[in-house]
């Protein structure tokens, strides 16, 4: 086994939607966002950078697992922790009906909800 998680909520009638994501070495990932259901990813391949809003960062590395619930928790990132070789890792999430899979965060919110992000990493 893997993983094994129980997620807060999957929203009702939500559809699944697998992808497989391919950052080159160093790529920042996706800008803060959020999943209208949970994720559950694996890891196939590098290390990703992994933060989801009140956790601090951390880094998953080929062979882990990482989720999260959706809903309204800001995904902060997503990134490939490597500057010298690719990350490749697959996502499956449970979406809402009528949502999009993925909504960014804007500047404005960002700057509201900055007390509830963990505090960042030092140098």
């Amino acid at each position: 086994m893997l993983a094994d998680v129980k997620p807060p909520f999957i929203p009702e009638g939500a559809s699944g939607m697998t992808i497989l994501v391919e950052w080159p070495p160093g790529d920042p990932g996706t800008p803060p966002h959020r999943h209208s259901g949970p994720c559950f990813g694996y890891v196939i391949e590098g290390a990703v950078r992994f933060e989801l809003e009140g956790e601090p960062e951390r880094v998953v590395k080929a062979g882990e697992t990482f989720w999260e619930p959706g809903g309204d928790v800001i995904h902060y990132q997503d990134g490939n922790a490597l500057s010298d070789a690719p990350t490749k890792f697959v996502v499956t999430m449970l979406c809402e009906p009528g949502q999009p899979m993925l909504t960014f965060a804007d500047a404005e919110e960002l700057k509201q909800r900055a007390p509830r992000r963990a505090p960042r990493p030092t140098a």
